[in-house]
């Protein structure tokens, strides 16, 4: 058995050679400077004042016997004179010569006490000025030098640089299960035969089975799909090995498949293995796709990958799971059986699944007993298990700012309404701007009491909150019609009704002078829905037709012009039926808040007093005025309380 050590990373030490160079350059620089200094005419006329003797003075020494030693240097002109008793270190006395000096010299020859010595200086004169030439050039090619080893070192990276590694993260061992992973039991059922096939292929190949090499997770973000592959790898205790599309994405030509091959070479080094790629629509859109041509360098990547999942090698023991949220947009030979032959829907969890992640997440946080899960599951419809997860959070960190010792439900609740609406401002004074909100949202909440097929009232507020919501009604949605998208067509007269109800009470109380723009996010709601049903449900008299589809996001090349599949005067048919059917539900809802109004000015009255009415307390204040109708959905759906289309911004 091989043993593997750790190699720890050294540390990253200092470029000491480029250090010394410019140590040595700066160096090199101020030495000529120095010696220029030294050796100016200046200082050796001032040195030669101190230290120097008169022609006469010198024969006078001589005849006294006070010189030791003589040299001569003609070239110079110069006598250099130690006199007897002069200190060994001591510089000797310097004596300016005549052009022709034949007296001092036989006098000095005559006396065999003085040594005398002829010296010339010419040679040590051409050498120095030879050196401090030199020490000019010397910086001049260490700059050369220098500048020549960088541009060395750039082209030498530049060539490396589609040899660049794929910068991906293996996991010997992920420390995540499948029961770390709730609300999407029917993906991890789908799942669970991969994990067989990691932990016991022989079971597989016995029959000929072959297990398919590529599962793609399609899904919204945030609901769990990195961590359903990491809990795959865990379950099976393999390795895993993580990258994301965009890693293999670089402007030259070649990295990206580079990178890929070195993928597939150590996930072959160590299968059977799990090899994670995330957001893999960066590389496998559609070849060919685009204005003006695609990225080649991505089809080259696209192309690697392609042939490294089924090409000429088979990767036995290497299982490729993928996630995106743009299945549209990629390219079909990924799709084909061979590759990603398996898609795996995860979507956002139902109210099951809801409550298993909130019991995960809850797990390590403090909530009181009071604290119905099952309530918050039933109030989060949509929500996804990073949405939960961050609920819980939100609710941990109001508890914390209001230093209480556990997460209430008053915190749940205000944390919810804190991600679908916003943050809580200061409540408006009483004046006409607070009156004028409170009628728009008592007219939304109201007529979701009377209309028979509305979802029933959960609250209304006319606290502010952040982005310029001044007030909103919540209702009660029927879950199961919403997820199946089964809407009735009383259904959805009586939604578009209820969203036109805050702009007919300002209508109504206050006439059309006084109507304001808070119904602006209404009406484009109330548009769509209108739109849908007498072009997509057949709701209407132009017949059983469907004349549009659901509208997707653009992709180049493909959707970027939109097509009408209708003519000129069809489109005008359309336009008349969205208009007659929003105006016969405005009519509607200014009827029955005229019929109402009474009952309108004390809800108003109160919910000013209060801002905020629960809906409970608003549907007993309504049945002391007038019967409440029967509603079907509370008997069909869940009490799951949740925003509506419903609200205005001030």
């Amino acid at each position: 058995m091989k043993s593997f050590r750790k190699k720890t990373p050294r540390k990253q030490q200092p470029n000491k050679p480029t250090a010394l160079t410019g140590a040595l350059v700066a160096g090199l620089i101020m030495l000529p400077v120095g010696l220029a200094v030294v050796s100016s005419p200046a200082a050796l006329a001032q040195k030669a004042e101190r230290d120097s003797l008169s022609y006469g003075e010198l024969f006078q020494k001589i005849e006294k016997g006070q010189v030791k030693r003589v040299e001569l240097d003609e070239s110079e002109q110069i006598a250099k004179v130690y006199l007897k008793g002069q200190q060994l270190d001591a510089q000797p006395l310097r004596v300016r010569l005549l052009d022709q000096n034949p007296e001092l010299i036989s006098t000095l020859k005559a006396n065999k006490q003085v040594q005398f010595e002829e010296v010339s200086s010419a040679n040590s004169k051409a050498a120095v000025g030879f050196l401090i030439n030199l020490m000019w050039i010397l910086p001049l090619i260490a700059l050369m030098l220098f500048f020549l080893r960088r541009s060395t070192n750039a082209s030498s990276q530049a060539m490396n640089f589609g040899k660049s590694r794929a910068r991906f993260q293996m996991e010997a061992k992920t420390g995540v299960t499948f029961s770390d992973v709730a609300g999407i039991e029917e993906a991890k059922e789908e799942l669970q035969e991969v994990v067989t096939f990691l932990k016991q292929p022989e079971k597989f190949n016995a029959v000929g089975a072959r297990i398919p090499k590529g599962v793609l997770l399609v899904g919204p973000p945030g609901t769990g799909k990195t961590l359903l592959a990491k809990a795959i790898a865990g379950e099976a205790g393999v390795p895993f090995f993580s990258i994301s599309g965009s890693e293999f994405v670089e402007m030259f030509v070649g990295v990206g498949a580079s990178r890929v091959r070195d993928l597939f070479k150590k996930a072959k080094e160590n299968a059977p293995c799990l090899v994670f790629i995330d957001e893999i629509d960066a590389v496998g859109r559609q070849r060919g796709a685009g204005i003006g041509g695609g990225n080649d360098e991505r089809e080259q990547t696209l192309n690697q990958l392609l042939t490294e999942m089924d090409g000429f090698e088979g990767n036995t023991g290497i299982i490729i799971i993928a996630a995106t949220n743009r299945p549209d947009v990629l390219d079909t030979a990924l799709l084909r059986p061979g590759r990603f032959d398996r898609q795996v829907i995860v979507d956002a969890p139902d109210r099951k699944g809801r409550l298993e992640i909130l019991k995960v997440h809850a797990s390590n946080k403090r909530i009181d007993p009071s604290v119905s899960l099952e309530v918050v599951a039933r109030r989060t419809p949509g929500f996804t298990g990073a949405d939960l997860a961050n609920l819980l959070n939100e609710a941990a960190i109001l508890t914390a700012r209001r230093r209480k010792d556990a997460i209430t439900q008053t915190e749940i609740d205000d944390a919810i309404d804190r991600l679908t609406f916003g943050l809580t401002l200061n409540p408006l004074l009483d004046s006409k701007k607070k009156r004028l909100i409170a009628y728009h949202e008592v007219g939304h909440a109201l007529l979701a009491t009377l209309l028979k097929h509305a979802d029933p009232l959960n609250k209304v507020t006319i606290i502010p909150r952040s982005g310029g919501v001044g007030g909103f009604s919540q209702q009660i949605l029927n879950e199961e019609m919403i997820d199946s998208g089964l809407y009735t067509r009383a259904w959805l007269k009586d939604n578009i009704t209820m969203l036109l109800g805050g702009k007919a009470a300002e209508t109504e109380v206050f006439g059309e002078a006084e109507v304001t723009g808070g119904a602006s996010n209404d009406l484009k709601i109330v548009t769509n829905l209108a739109r849908k049903m007498v072009t997509m449900y057949g709701m209407s008299e132009l017949g059983l037709v469907a004349l549009e589809t659901q509208n997707n996001d653009v992709f180049l090349g493909r959707d970027w012009v939109t097509r009408n599949e209708y003519s000129e005067e069809m489109a005008t048919k359309i336009d008349r039926q969205v208009r007659e059917l929003v105006i016969e539900c405005y009519q509607q809802a200014r009827q029955i808040i005229r019929e109402n109004r009474v009952l309108m000015d004390r809800l108003v009255d109160l919910l000013v007093e209060q801002e905020t009415i629960e809906g409970e307390q608003f549907r007993q204040i309504v049945a002391e005025y007038t019967p409440l109708p029967e509603k079907p959905q509370l008997a069909v759906g869940s009490n799951n309380p949740t925003l509506s289309g419903s609200k205005s911004a001030s």
